[in-house]
């Protein structure tokens, strides 16, 4: 019976692969696919593996990125800061923000200042990248005015080794009268890294392209760079570095950094930027995932790499 058996699968099994028709049309798949998902999610793969999720449901305070993964399959980064999760949920992975929009504060949760999603703007497969295009609105909750409109792109481009680079490009736009940015550290963009991975709960380490070493030395210091790295697992280091592209025009700027685990971009600390009507504002960030603690060589082979990816019109 056993034999018999066996010989009929392999009967079934031999018809089966003969009854398969060609497809002379057929493309290749694209390595890096976008893949819209229930309850205001889309999913960005590489060769089918989630390496990235953008969230954006109409009852968040912001959309955001969760989760960051890297070449060993883990997260590097997480929600919340891990001892006060409460007073600091907006720490979102990684996010797009600000403290101080006309007085308005968009960095707190909750906060009068609400970043609503709007519409896809257009959503890309290829192999050499993944693209979000999306449209945002910056509303102050209390007055119901909105002050800001957002245009986002969000492109994740593969690199070898399974390490990978996100350009986040932001247009905003006042549509209804002028708008200051005020002195401020916190924004527009914040990471909040693994618990591992940080200085205090995993002995990680922050680095800039200056050549200073966490916390003390880097905290709010010009560069063009800061790298965090730590352990991801108990075999495997790996971290994230936070480009700020030549073209802003805080370039180079700030950055905030703490020793418990997150670093953010900043645009408009210690000098405010006023933004007319009908004005844009173009701020163009990248993040390097990758492995290891990366030498300052490496950082900057990618740094240049990232400086060599076009603008994409919003759509």
């Amino acid at each position: 019976m056993p034999f018999r058996f066996s010989l009929l699968l392999l009967l079934v099994s031999s018809a089966w692969a003969a009854a398969e028709e060609p497809l002379p049309q057929a493309k290749p798949v694209p390595q890096m696919q976008v893949l819209p998902l229930p309850h205001d999610q889309i999913s960005v793969t590489r060769d089918g593996q989630e390496i990235s999720r953008y969230h954006y449901a109409p009852d968040l305070e912001r959309p955001f990125l969760y989760p960051i993964v890297g070449p060993a399959g883990r997260s590097l980064t997480r929600m919340g800061h891990p001892h006060d999760p409460n007073g600091h949920s907006h720490h979102n992975s990684v996010w797009v923000t600000h403290h101080d929009v006309n007085g308005v504060d968009f960095w707190a949760d909750p906060s009068p200042g609400k970043i609503k999603h709007t519409r896809i703007g257009q959503l890309i497969d290829h192999d050499d990248r993944a693209v979000i295009q999306v449209v945002n609105t910056w509303i102050d909750s209390q007055s119901e005015k909105t002050l800001l409109e957002e245009r986002r792109t969000m492109s994740f481009v593969p690199l070898p080794q399974d390490e990978w680079l996100l350009a986040i490009d932001i247009q905003l736009t006042p549509p209804a009268g002028p708008v200051t940015f005020g002195d401020t550290p916190f924004g527009p963009l914040g990471v909040r890294m693994a618990k591992s991975i940080g200085v205090n709960d995993g002995g990680g380490t922050i680095r800039n392209s200056e050549g200073l070493v966490d916390e003390k030395e880097v905290f709010r210091k010009r560069a063009r760079w800061v790298d965090y790295s730590g352990p991801i697992t108990s075999q495997a280091n790996e971290g994230i570095t936070l480009f700020n592209h030549r073209d802003n025009p805080t370039f180079p700027s700030a950055f905030h950094v703490r020793n418990d685990g997150w670093m953010g971009a900043t645009m408009s600390y210690e000098k405010p930027l006023e933004l007319k009507k009908g004005e844009s504002l173009l701020l163009r960030y990248g993040l390097y995932i990758h492995a290891g603690v990366a030498s300052s060589q490496k950082i900057e082979q990618a740094f240049a790499t990232y400086h060599e990816l076009p603008i994409l019109p919003a759509k």
